[in-house]
């Protein structure tokens, strides 16, 4: 017997033992590990929709994630979100409802260890960030108790030293100017004649110079050279703004857009391709990144007030709404036509031949002349690459209509596009 009872604790000891370290593994694994939940939440895709602080298409994570405490639930809502909306769960209603009905995707990929430790990341990030607010008046409350440095009294003292000596000085001059005035005023009667009459036989002489007939024609005819040639080039240039570059509302850098994140200028301009005008892109484009992209941005939130969109509730209000006064740069005469797409998409030219070197421009300036002139060169200097184009294929075959002795219309050359009479 005393055996039987001597093995019967040894495996209640066992059990007890194994019971132990289960309730401790759950508990580690319930705690998760933050380091791996920050690589998990960036590979998983969850920052497209989430910010730890912030409001985005989803909403911020931290503080509904840290005053959560079921973790079960958590899991579930990632796991598959629709689920929880179709059985009636109060809390995924109210998610579904404060986000217009938008459902979140289902991430059953995860594993429980995967979610516990994004949960795990999440709060630890979110209690970061809480202790930086709470430190942060702290720091500036230190500051404001220092006073001000011995730097800066020591400095205010030197400046009013020499205050005090560029006085001195400026007095000093004053009264010795004073006194060459006052000396100046005794001068004899004689000398004053004489001056009287130096300055009256500088005027003699200019007068016998002008007397010079041949000089004074020579003079005007070089004056009215020079006015002529002015007048000629101030003509010439009369509504040439090359370099023109005003300040815009918004400091939109093509440089960054363009030149360094390579996006085509057909993404924001995109009546280039297909109309006369190459058109300013609507806020909305804008929005299209900047809706996610760099919220924080003081240029951006010009945006956000033009649209009347608050950026934490994701919603517009039209009242708040107005538009973006731009500034023109590149400005043809009304009498001059041009059309975008006859030479982006029939021509093939690139913007830049144009434009310049848009995407090095920080803010946009006109690069080229835009004058009848630099026109009439370029259509002289220019191939014409008439492969592949719909437009001359259709030329080629007017001409050889033409040939044959078949008549040919207006339709037929073009003449019932929108743009002919409508531009």
């Amino acid at each position: 017997m005393s055996s039987i009872s001597l093995i019967f604790k040894q495996f209640s000891r066992s059990v007890l033992l194994l019971a132990c370290f289960t309730v401790w593994g759950i508990s580690a694994k319930a705690q998760g590990d933050a380091a791996k939940g920050e690589a998990t939440f960036k590979s998983a895709g969850c920052t497209g929709c989430h910010k730890i602080d912030a409001r985005m298409t989803g909403p911020a994570l931290g503080p509904i994630i840290s005053s959560e405490t079921d973790d079960k639930w958590l899991a579930s809502w990632i796991h598959n979100s629709s689920a929880l909306v179709a059985a009636k769960d109060p809390k995924a209603l109210k998610i579904y409802n404060d986000f217009s009905q938008s459902v979140m995707p289902a991430f059953p990929s995860l594993s429980d260890g995967d979610v516990s430790d994004i949960l795990a990341y999440v709060r630890a990030d979110w209690k970061k960030l809480e202790d930086a607010k709470k430190t942060a008046p702290a720091a500036g409350a230190a500051t404001e108790a220092s006073g001000p440095s011995s730097f800066v009294v020591y400095a205010l003292l030197g400046v009013i030293i020499l205050a005090f000596i560029i006085i001195l000085v400026l007095n000093r001059v004053i009264s010795t100017l004073e006194r060459l005035l006052s000396g100046k005023r005794l001068l004899p009667a004689e000398e004053e004649v004489a001056e009287e009459t130096a300055t009256a036989d500088k005027y003699a002489t200019l007068k016998k110079v002008l007397k010079n007939k041949k000089l004074v024609f020579f003079i005007l005819l070089c004056g009215t050279i020079a006015m002529g040639s002015w007048t000629w080039v101030a003509l010439w240039n009369t509504n040439v703004h090359t370099g023109y570059q005003p300040v815009q509302p918004i400091k939109y850098s093509h440089e960054l857009h363009a030149g360094i994140m390579k996006i085509e200028c057909q993404y924001c301009h995109s009546g280039a391709f297909k109309s006369k005008n190459a058109s300013i892109p609507s806020l909305n484009v804008c929005m299209n990144c900047h809706k996610v992209v760099k919220t924080e941005s003081p240029e951006i939130h010009k945006i956000y007030d033009a649209l009347g969109y608050d950026p934490q509730t994701q919603k517009y209000d039209s009242l708040k709404a107005h538009p973006i006064q731009w500034i023109r740069i590149h400005n043809l005469p009304d009498f001059a036509y041009f059309n975008h797409s006859q030479h982006v998409k029939v021509g093939g030219i690139k913007c830049q031949q144009c434009h310049g070197p848009v995407e090095t421009m920080k803010e946009v300036y006109q690069y080229s002349p835009l004058t009848m002139k630099w026109c009439i060169q370029c259509h002289k200097r220019t191939d014409v690459n008439m492969k592949g184009s719909a437009y001359y294929a259709n030329m080629e075959q007017v001409h050889d209509l033409i040939k044959r002795g078949v008549k040919v219309t207006p339709a037929q050359l073009g003449g019932i596009e929108c743009g002919k009479c409508h531009y």
